[in-house]
């Protein structure tokens, strides 16, 4: 499994995503949604809510914006 999580300074919802996962004892990266490299890139995928959580369980990929900690929990099911 592969997790990254797309974050803003000072974000309550990226804060309580990051606090889940470690919770739950998933791994992931985390980077940080800048003007211009990321946040293009994910307005593109047409995701406007920071987090932004990229996972992929077993060739799965998952993509899902704001704190979801129904699908945090699904991700520490597929492990």
């Amino acid at each position: 499994m592969v997790v990254t999580v797309y974050t803003k300074p000072a974000c309550p919802a990226c804060d309580a995503t990051k606090r889940r996962l470690k919770k739950l004892g998933i791994e992931f990266h985390e980077a940080q949604i800048l003007d211009g490299e990321y946040a293009e890139a994910l307005a593109e995928l047409g995701i406007t809510q920071a987090p932004v959580v990229c996972a992929s369980v077993d060739g799965d990929e998952q993509t899902w914006g704001g704190y979801r900690p129904d699908r945090i929990d699904a991700l520490a099911g597929a492990r």
